[in-house]
């Protein structure tokens, strides 16, 4: 195989396989490399918002979702610490979402990336490979076989997630314990109860926190909690053992989990928050999906910003390409159009999460404000609502004077 390309891009994931697709597109000669053999898991909790389906549709995909395993997502159920409980459905049919298990979302978009991108999987990248102050390649080895290669480009896309090598390598990989989540997930089946919705509940004793319960494909459910990095050193959590407790003793979930039976290891993983991004670009190299951090702190989803971000590189890159000028300076052009396309929504959403925080003595007074209020009231599950389904109206939420609004609704 020959090893000299346009463009390497480390990680097969959303971002990494939605930017191999779109540059192959472009007419660009792409490498897309991963250490792990497809189909494979990732850990997540596996929820798919409208702007990977805005993607997904430009990619050709849209009747690929459909074909694979996954459950419609139709609205949310919240309950409070205070315990009670609200199900919002989303406004329109347009606002369906889905849940999709990451071995079976991630296998559909590395696949169709090898009709425009030459893959390798299980393997390795080690180091990147640098000369007159450009990054021109990467370094690694087989999963497998231990046989050592370099592969270079005039672009090297670190698309390696939270813990990237990429960005580890470029000392980019600092991080902000403000704006960075732990979190646990594990896979259940017969959970009584289940839904169309996603359910977000404001345990007390894990709040700001939530614990969460995707549905999914044949009887399947996503069950998991996260955290602040800041707040888990602070109250000292094991979020496993936590998570287990909860399901056992917790009024709302014991009953639900009582013949409930774990089909996975419950495992931990980090979230990077775009609240406070890293750099993403210099000469020769972007970065991006969880590796650019970009992770929504008010959901805690990643999989649309992150497909987002793969096509904004692609453009970027192919720009460059036009320009032969693969430098900081030119690349820069992807830096802004994500922070025009993503960084008010994710400055919202950091101003939404911090709201969630506020308390009094450990009462979180707002959060039970608003879905008591929302479970008694039906225009204030009504303003709720237009929020989830309406990007313009979901920004108004960072607006003191809006919970007023549900006040007095």
């Amino acid at each position: 195989m020959d090893d000299t390309f346009d463009v390497v891009i480390v990680g097969g994931g959303p971002a990494g396989a939605t930017c191999a697709t779109f540059l192959g597109q472009l007419g660009h000669k792409v490498l897309l490399l991963d250490k792990a053999k497809f189909p494979r898991d990732k850990t997540c909790g596996d929820a798919i918002s409208g702007k990977s389906m805005g993607v997904l549709r430009e990619m050709g995909l849209l009747e690929g979702i459909e074909r694979v395993d996954n459950e419609k997502i139709y609205g949310v159920t919240f309950s409070s610490p205070e315990g009670y409980v609200v199900e919002i459905p989303f406004r329109t049919e347009q606002n369906v979402g889905y849940c999709a298990r990451r071995l079976v979302y991630d296998n559909l978009l590395f696949q169709h990336s090898k009709k425009f991108a030459t893959t390798i999987e299980e393997f390795a990248v080690s180091d990147l490979i640098a000369e007159n102050g450009f990054v021109v390649g990467v370094k690694g080895m087989g999963v497998k076989d231990k046989v050592p290669r370099e592969f270079r480009a005039k672009v090297v896309v670190g698309a390696d997630g939270a813990t990237s090598i990429i960005a580890n390598k470029l000392g980019l990989d600092k991080i902000d314990e403000a704006h960075h989540c732990v979190a646990v997930r594990g896979y259940y089946k017969g959970i009584t109860g289940m839904t169309k919705n996603i359910e977000l509940h404001f345990v007390q004793s894990i709040v700001p926190g939530y614990f969460w319960i995707f549905p999914l494909d044949n009887g399947l459910a996503n069950v998991g909690v996260g955290l602040l990095t800041k707040d888990f050193k602070k109250k000292k959590i094991n979020l496993r053992d936590w998570m287990l407790n909860e399901i056992k003793t917790n009024p709302l979930f014991k009953e639900r989990f009582a013949n409930a039976e774990p089909v996975s290891e419950i495992k931990a993983w980090n979230l990077p928050f775009g609240s406070k991004r890293r750099k993403n670009h210099g000469n020769g190299f972007l970065l991006i999906g969880d590796a650019a951090s970009l992770i929504d702190p008010f959901t805690g989803e990643g999989i649309g910003n992150a497909m987002a971000s793969g096509k904004l590189a692609a453009n970027a890159i192919h720009e460059a390409f036009v320009k032969n000028d693969f430098s900081e300076a030119t690349l820069a052009k992807y830096e802004r159009e994500l922070a025009a396309e993503l960084d008010t929504e994710l400055q919202k959403s950091f101003k939404l999460q911090q709201r969630g925080s506020w308390n009094i003595n450990g009462n979180y007074w707002l959060l039970n404000y608003i879905v008591k209020k929302a479970a008694t009231n039906k225009h204030a599950r009504n303003m709720i609502a237009e929020t989830l389904s309406n990007e313009t109206a979901r920004k108004e939420l960072t607006n003191p004077l809006v919970y007023l609004k549900i006040l007095f609704s």
